[in-house]
C-alpha cells in the first residue's frame, strides 16, 4: 500500500464542496497505478484555481500567456530527501476552474468526471509521463483510462470533441 500525503488547496474559482474529495480521489488512483509503494512515502499538492491564476503560472513558468486546464509543476528531479523515511516531494498539479467548466461544456462531460480526468492528467505528469510524441500519448493515455475506469469515469478520449488534457 501507497503512503502519500495530498495537500489540496482552494485558491480561486467557484469549485463545487466535492471538489477536493474527487481531487484526491483521482490523484490516489493515479498513484495507485504507477508508484511503487518500495519508493517510500510520496507527497504532492492540488490547487483548484481560476483561469486568471493559471494564465499567470503558464506565462511564467511556460511562456505560454493563456490559461490552460491543468498545470504540472513536477519535483521529482530534486535531491531525494535527507531524512531517511522523509516522503518524496513529487510537486505541484494546478486546476483552471473556468477553463474546467468550459471543456466540460463542449465535450459533454460532467464537471466531476472532467475534473478527475485533468487531475490523473496531472498527477501522470509528475510521475513523468508525457504526451509530446505519439507513442508517449498513446501509452499516457492509455493509462489514464484505465485509472479513470477504476473511478467509473468513461474513456474521456472516446469521443470525436476536442481533446481533453492538454
Amino acid at each position: 500500500m501507497i503512503q502519500v500525503d495530498i495537500s489540496l488547496t482552494r485558491e480561486a474559482g467557484d469549485w463545487p464542496e466535492d471538489a477536493e474529495w474527487l481531487a484526491e480521489r483521482a490523484a490516489l488512483a493515479a498513484l495507485n497505478a504507477v508508484w511503487d509503494p518500495a519508493d517510500g512515502p510520496a507527497e504532492l499538492s492540488v490547487v483548484l484555481a481560476d483561469d486568471a491564476l493559471v494564465q499567470t503560472l503558464n506565462r511564467d513558468y511556460r511562456g505560454k500567456d493563456k490559461p490552460t486546464n491543468v498545470l504540472s509543476f513536477a519535483l521529482t528531479e530534486a535531491d531525494t530527501p535527507d531524512a531517511e523515511d522523509a516522503p518524496i516531494m513529487l510537486g505541484d498539479v494546478v486546476l483552471a476552474w473556468e477553463t474546467l467548466v468550459r471543456e466540460s461544456a463542449e465535450q459533454g462531460k460532467t464537471l466531476s468526471n472532467h475534473l478527475c480526468h485533468l487531475v490523473v492528467h496531472g498527477v501522470l505528469h509528475l510521475l513523468g509521463y508525457d504526451h509530446e510524441v505519439d507513442a508517449e500519448a498513446e501509452e499516457m493515455e492509455g493509462l489514464e483510462v484505465e485509472v479513470l475506469a477504476t473511478l467509473g469515469v468513461p474513456d474521456p478520449y472516446a469521443t470525436n470533441s476536442p481533446s481533453g488534457a492538454s
